[in-house]
């Protein structure tokens, strides 16, 4: 690696140097997945000759538009379908250090986000923790995660997984040229991303690309083959796509017709009312049994696990003063989308109220999912548990911590806090350094334990859990009781 010019498998490539790291941007992992590409497993992209300008975003993968202003810091993105590009953080002091590499699946309900979002800029991660950090896009909402391959055609299934494996597989030929190590690379991910790395684990073609896994906020979750078929179904009849007709229109419709199309069938069958109609499905050449069960069976054997949750997911999603749904269709909701046929005796103790139901979501797809993920790998690999706990007293949104809450803390990016009125304090900071130390620890050691913050493994013997919050500690087995009464009814 000379400075910024580096020789990828692909051409050269240009980045920049900036905040005591250099950077290299919207570099191209796979080619653009247009035209009779759509609805297809990613090929690789074409080389070029001449240096390319990595100094620039790529597209972002097509999604609703955001009106929030802190998704993508206030600014608008290009959306497109060519969208299949990856970032690289790399420690400016560093040449050829065969470093450890941190590679991010951003999250969005496999419907919305970006590799480019502000909150996972990687600078503070790659030079406090010394490691090579590289975010992804990959393909979203109907363009990534509809179950089209029993259409047969070439067309397929799970694209958006098959997409971050073409980022991983591109990070394997490429990243030491970087400064990182191939042989040393961590997947990271939340919420949606962190269900891909679930699905990652159980995937054949994913398999040796990467040696260790941190999920945040999100374990196991699919959809099963005879779910993606009706959903598929759905699709297709808003599109006027006749069963046993010509899927030509798959690839010629433009683009924004794919998108709307998606948008009503979701809301046909739905409603406002939460629901994941685009997830990873199950389904033989890509994800051939349901992750969890693979998990359990040993699919994941060898590789460390770091995976936990927020105190408080489920106040992201429900909150005073919002319309919803009642605490039964909400129940409803979640039965579909945890596959659990009745969870009417489990939930009878929680109150009936909008509170209630943010408990309920947080218990059950959150923490129970990511305690029943645990102990199926730990039999295979060491595992680590934690809860992020810390709040912002008085905070109309941060009060609690809510599902995301943790991760401008994990990438160090407190400044961002100002979208939402805060000023950084000590005691912020010093839950960052904790948080970003420990993951990027673990990236290196397969260990997330540091000199100043001991944390041992989760056994069910001690169910050890790091607990991170103004003071962070270990505790073992938090909400012992809660956890026992889940679990005699929730087999996981």
């Amino acid at each position: 690696m000379t400075g910024q010019l580096v020789n990828t498998a692909y051409g050269q490539v240009q980045g920049e140097q900036s905040g005591g790291v250099k950077v290299w941007r919207g570099i191209p992992f796979a080619a653009p997945p247009v035209g009779e590409l759509r609805f297809c497993a990613p090929q690789p992209p074409e080389s070029w000759s001449t240096v390319r300008e990595a100094k620039a975003f790529g597209p972002v993968s097509l999604q609703p538009v955001s009106t929030s202003g802190t998704r993508f810091g206030g600014q608008s993105p290009v959306y497109s379908e060519d969208c299949l590009y990856l970032n690289i953080w790399s420690p400016a002091a560093e040449e050829d250090a065969g470093l450890p590499v941190m590679v991010w699946i951003h999250g969005g309900t496999f419907v919305t986000g970006a590799g480019s979002q502000p909150m996972f800029d990687g600078t503070e991660m790659a030079r406090n923790g010394n490691v090579v950090l590289v975010t992804i896009n990959y393909r979203l909402g109907p363009l990534g995660f509809l179950h089209l391959s029993p259409l047969g055609s070439g067309l397929g299934s799970n694209l958006g997984l098959l997409d971050q494996i073409a980022a991983l597989e591109w990070v394997q030929g490429n990243i030491a040229a970087f400064g990182g190590d191939p042989q040393q690379v961590t997947v990271f991910g939340e919420s949606a991303g962190s269900m891909s790395i679930a699905a990652l684990l159980a995937m054949p073609a994913a398999k040796g690309l990467f040696s260790q896994a941190i999920l945040e906020s999100g374990a196991a979750q699919s959809l099963s083959g005879q779910q993606g078929e009706e959903i598929a179904a759905a699709f297709m009849a808003e599109l006027g796509v006749q069963a046993g007709g010509s899927l030509e229109l798959l690839h010629s419709l433009p683009a924004q017709r794919i998108m709307e199309a998606a948008g009503r069938m979701a809301y046909k069958l739905s409603g406002d009312s939460m629901s994941m109609y685009f997830q990873p499905v199950i389904e033989p050449s890509t994800l051939p049994q349901e992750p969890a069960q693979a998990i359990r069976e040993g699919a994941a054997s060898g590789i460390p696990l770091l995976i936990g949750t927020n105190l408080h997911e489920g106040n992201l999603f429900f909150r005073e003063g919002q319309g919803g749904d009642s605490f039964e269709s909400s129940l409803h909701s979640l039965e579909l989308l945890m596959g659990i046929e009745d969870l009417s005796e489990l939930t009878s103790d929680y109150s009936r109220t909008w509170q209630g139901q943010a408990e309920v979501l947080t218990d059950l797809f959150f923490w129970a999912s990511s305690i029943s993920l645990a102990e199926k790998q730990f039999k295979h690999a060491p595992v680590w548990m934690y809860r992020f706990d810390w709040t912002v007293p008085g905070h109309p949104l941060l009060e609690k911590a809510i599902h995301g809450a943790e991760i401008l803390y994990v990438f160090g990016n407190l400044p961002l806090l100002k979208q939402y009125g805060l000023e950084v304090t000590a005691e912020m900071t010093g839950v960052a350094k904790a948080m970003q130390r420990a993951w990027t620890a673990f990236a290196r050691h397969g260990d997330p334990a540091v000199p100043e913050l001991a944390w041992p493994q989760y056994t069910p013997e001690q169910r050890a859990t790091l607990l991170f919050d103004r003071i962070s500690s270990v505790v073992n087995d938090p909400d012992s009781a809660k956890r026992e009464r889940i679990f005699a009814h929730y087999a996981g």
